[in-house]
């Protein structure tokens, strides 16, 4: 079993582990030949909130290299914190930013290394990174985070959420100006509704014995997923509804809600499809939605709103 890249869009990997992180403290990632899956599907998740993600190889990485007996996948789980932390070194070093001097003031990094590698009988992904310091020194830094491998066969049984088909789906706002409002409606209710129609009105609300608030956008794009061919980017098509003036909602839990928004730091297009009464699936597009480098796939279940 080998492998190894070279991680040429360090900023990019940070945030997407960043928004995971915010979910969940481990995670499976999943390394194929041309793409890297992210999961996040612990039962103990607040909410029961998933993740399953897709990233292309050729997005992130350069000098990619994987070899294995599991028709050259390699599936692994660890510390999104851990990770995190690699990368966040990682990404400080190759930033001219004034905090990133302060973190990491001694060199600057040229290339990041990213290889597994094995150290007392443990699994380890190593972070390597090559730079040249203040005084010309080349000097290389490396950070290692533990991992266990999973066998194909453990790996065979993950399985996405299974769903019925959207009733609505609509383009949202800008996630991070979403959060500012939930995050002020956090204190006030445990559970939001989300509801949309096909004729561009999207509208967050909670209601309980002392407060109802609701939140409405209008004019926003409804597309509809379908899925690329060869691809496992979904990507967004005419849609028609025969009543598209009809509102459909699920109940969310706040907290998992806000989790999601989290992805704002690496969202440019989110996507929202509604089932009605049983989940949220988000798609957080990864750059931009004709040419996406990935795309972040959450699911949040419905839960009972006793209030409503």
């Amino acid at each position: 079993m080998r492998f190894r890249a070279t991680v040429e869009n360090v900023p990019i990997f940070f945030r997407i582990i960043q928004a995971v992180e915010k979910l969940q403290k481990k995670c499976i990632i999943k390394f194929t030949e041309n793409e890297m899956h992210i999961i996040c599907n612990d039962d103990a998740n607040e909410g029961g909130i998933q993740v399953w993600s897709v990233v292309k190889v050729d997005s992130i990485f350069t000098n990619y290299r994987i070899q294995s007996n599991a028709e050259n996948k390699i599936t692994v789980t660890l510390s999104t914190e851990a990770l995190l932390s690699a990368l966040r070194s990682s990404s400080s070093s190759a930033s001219s930013s004034s905090t990133a001097a302060a973190i990491m003031p001694t060199y600057d990094a040229e290339e990041l290394v990213m290889k597994l590698a094995k150290k007392n009988d443990q699994a380890m992904l190593s972070f390597e990174m090559f730079g040249v310091s203040r005084t010309g020194r080349k000097v290389r830094v490396a950070h290692d985070v533990r991992i266990d491998v999973m066998q194909p066969a453990e790996v065979e049984k993950l399985r996405e959420p299974l769903c019925p088909d959207p009733e609505a789906t609509i383009l949202l706002p800008q996630l991070q100006k979403m959060r500012t409002i939930v995050e002020r409606l956090r204190p006030l209710a445990d559970v939001l509704t989300l509801k949309a129609n096909n004729s561009g009105k999207l509208q967050i609300a909670i209601n309980t014995d002392t407060v109802k608030l609701e939140t409405q956008w209008v004019g926003c794009t409804n597309p509809s997923m379908r899925q690329a061919p060869d691809e496992n980017v979904p990507e967004p098509e005419a849609l028609e509804n025969p009543d598209p003036n009809k509102m459909f909602s699920v109940h969310v839990s706040i907290r998992s809600f806000i989790k999601f928004l989290n992805s704002h730091v690496v969202s440019t297009t989110t996507i929202a499809c509604i089932c009605h009464n049983h989940c949220a699936i988000l798609y957080v597009y990864i750059g931009d939605v004709a040419n996406a480098g990935g795309v972040l796939t959450f699911y949040i279940p419905s839960v009972i709103d006793d209030d409503n």
